[in-house]
């Protein structure tokens, strides 16, 4: 359960009182070593039906350790991150907490970080994991002592403060929230900025009724789709914890890194990070608008880092997770990109032809190769060893930053081992579908061919 971005697993037979309460319990001395003695820390959950009881047994952990305890409720990541970062009722906390399954199968549940404004992932979780494992004897009892803190509150004062010019914003508009947790705070901000919507499944329910909260698998899309294809002109889809976005036109679906290509067009000079999956386009056209793109390594702790050490203004991944410095704290929030993405609709920001405008490539959807945690690490080694021998593909470079990725020409082959499952994720793109097919099947039969000892 102790992943590279996060802690994640199933309920109850990884996640349960035992193993909570030993989570909490020695998280609690981490930020304390990190921060201070007594340090504070938010805790939120989102909708899933074991999230509140989960709840309970890492404040009991974190009671134990020392921590001071603040309830900041059922919310969306976004706000989670929100008060590590400002000040609220005069509390300023030293850490997060988020308990979500984010855009995992409804018996899945998980432990987002922050510690000290920065995400707590990496050798920071391995170690904790191996400590906790240690230390299994270890009984903690019931405490469910904390402090309310209005961290919700304090958002919607600050995007409605933000985002005042949208006020009466009049466009035909529709947001699914997939019975997650984006609701907690989206109808009331566009409710004060008096913007009219339809709201789809915006009710949380952790049995995620309607569809799976997952907008980066296109069919769960379809219920927005329809809306678009009936009546409305822009559509919104969230994530389990609302912090991956979905936004759609009548003609069109923007991945993550199309979404970086406009918003950059309103920063001034940008510097832009991007994973390895982003499309090569996003790279050339940032940097042809006088902007600065840098290839960084998949994943949304990762990104955040990268941005603080490089003073980046835009992160993106394609799955939809976008993260602005530029106005903001420098993490992915959907519903932040929500009105940044109003605000573009506002101004007459025509998201169609800009598109069409652009140069046409193929790309493939992620597709996975199925492998085992102990060999997907290697079988990338090999891939590399392989690679440099022979360029029988005749590639232009090797990008190793995120497993490897094979520059062509006219696109790119990505072969990356998966950090939170089993997998090999793969991608390809070309400036024809023809090419990527060709690039894929070259690269597919490479890996096949793999043999590890």
């Amino acid at each position: 359960i102790f992943r590279e971005y996060d802690i994640r697993g199933k309920v109850p037979e990884d996640l349960n009182e035992k193993s909570v309460k030993l989570i909490g319990y020695f998280l609690g001395k981490e930020i304390q070593n990190k921060t201070k003695i007594g340090a504070k820390v938010s805790v939120g959950y989102d909708a899933r039906t074991h999230s509140p009881t989960l709840f309970k047994y890492l404040v009991s952990g974190l009671n134990k350790s020392g921590c001071e305890v603040y309830d900041i409720g059922m919310v969306a990541t976004g706000i989670s991150y929100y008060s590590s970062f400002v000040s609220i009722d005069g509390v300023e906390v030293d850490a997060s907490v988020m308990i979500t399954g984010s855009h995992n199968p409804k018996e899945y549940n998980g432990f987002k970080i922050t510690v000290d404004k920065k995400p707590f992932f990496g050798e920071d979780i391995y170690r904790l994991g191996e400590i906790i494992i240690n230390n299994q004897d270890l009984e903690i009892e019931d405490n469910y002592s904390v402090k309310k803190l209005n961290a919700k509150e304090s958002y919607i004062n600050f995007m409605v403060k933000e985002f005042e010019s949208l006020k009466g914003l009049d466009k035909k508009i529709v947001f699914d929230c997939g019975n997650g947790v984006a609701n907690t705070v989206l109808g009331e901000i566009l409710n004060r900025l008096e913007i009219k919507y339809k709201g789809l499944f915006c009710e949380p329910n952790g049995e995620f009724p309607n569809h799976h909260p997952d907008p980066s698998e296109e069919k769960n899309l379809a219920d927005i789709k329809n809306e678009l294809n009936s009546w409305a002109d822009f559509g919104f889809a969230y994530d389990g914890d609302a912090d991956r976005i979905a936004f759609l036109t009548k003609k069109y679906n923007y991945k993550g890194d199309i979404l970086a290509i406009f918003f950059a067009k309103f920063i001034e000079s940008p510097t832009v990070i991007g994973e390895v999956k982003c499309s090569g386009i996003m790279y050339k056209e940032i940097e042809n608008n006088g902007g600065k793109a840098i290839m960084y390594k998949t994943g949304h702790s990762n990104l955040k880092v990268k941005m603080a050490e490089v003073g980046a203004d835009l992160a993106c991944e394609v799955s939809g997770h976008i993260f602005f410095n530029d106005r903001y704290f420098g993490y992915d929030d959907a519903i932040y990109a929500t009105f940044r993405i109003l605000e573009m609709i506002k101004n007459g920001f025509d998201f169609e032809a800009e598109f069409e405008s652009l140069p046409k490539v193929y790309s493939t959807e992620e597709i996975k190769i199925k492998t085992t945690d102990e060999e997907k690490f290697k079988i990338i080694e090999s891939l590399k060893e392989v690679l440099k021998k022979d360029n029988s593909l005749e590639y232009k470079k090797l990008i190793e930053v995120d497993g490897i990725r094979i520059e062509f020409d006219d696109g790119f082959a990505l072969v990356r081992a998966s950090n939170t499952t089993p997998v090999l994720v793969t991608r390809f793109e070309a400036l024809s579908e023809q090419k990527a097919k060709f690039y894929q099947e070259k690269v597919m039969q490479i890996v096949q061919n793999i043999k590890i000892v």
